[in-house]
């Protein structure tokens, strides 16, 4: 007795193994710095003047007299004019601390790391400008004619000096063009940066 073959069902779209695409990435920001000496030393400050504060207060409510320190400046600030010296230094100083601390809150800061596209969502990239002035300067070195090169790399712009000791002086300008721009494109940052290039002979001895 011999039995047929069950014919076989196409698999069911459900049971199709779909492969996850990576999510879109989104605008590229500034790196933050995360800032612990100014916050330390700000809670540092903080904490001491509440605690020393808190301390004579409770001393007072116990019958105690108030510390020194705290009986003079209250008789200084209820005695003194605005315009006096001391007060208009010390309303000034803080005002400096204050916009100070404001600035730090409110600006990124890290400078010196340069946002790297974001190929996935869930993953961001940096590059040091001190990194990325070296790998340019290693690219514009292999340029034939150029004796030395300097590199300074900013946020927004990749200034370039270049000595050349030979060839012509607008055929090596346009070769380190050309290696600068297939640099920056390789380097992968979010926001390439405009190029600057000066081209020059060296300096005559004697």
């Amino acid at each position: 007795m011999t039995t047929a073959p069950v014919p076989r069902s196409a698999p069911d779209a459900d049971d199709v193994p779909v492969l996850a695409e990576p999510a879109p990435a989104g605008p590229v920001r500034r790196f933050w710095a995360v800032r612990r000496i100014p916050a330390a030393l700000l809670a540092a400050v903080v904490l001491g003047g509440a605690g020393l504060l808190l301390y004579d207060v409770a001393a007072v409510r116990a019958d105690r007299s108030a510390m020194a320190w705290r009986r003079e400046l209250a008789d200084g600030l209820a005695t003194r004019p605005l315009d006096d010296t001391w007060v208009v230094l010390g309303a000034a100083l803080a005002v400096v601390l204050g916009v100070w601390l404001l600035v730090l809150a409110a600006t990124p800061g890290l400078r010196a790391v340069l946002p790297m596209r974001r190929e996935h969502a869930d993953v961001r990239a940096g590059l040091d400008r001190e990194a990325a002035a070296l790998t340019l300067r290693d690219r514009v070195m292999e340029v034939s004619g150029v004796q030395s090169v300097r590199v300074k790399v900013g946020r927004g712009k990749v200034a370039v000096r270049a000595v050349s000791h030979f060839r012509a002086l607008d055929e090596v300008r346009a070769d380190v063009e050309t290696v600068l721009a297939a640099g920056v494109e390789e380097l992968g940052l979010a926001r390439p940066p405009a190029l600057t290039v000066r081209v020059a002979r060296p300096p005559r001895k004697g």
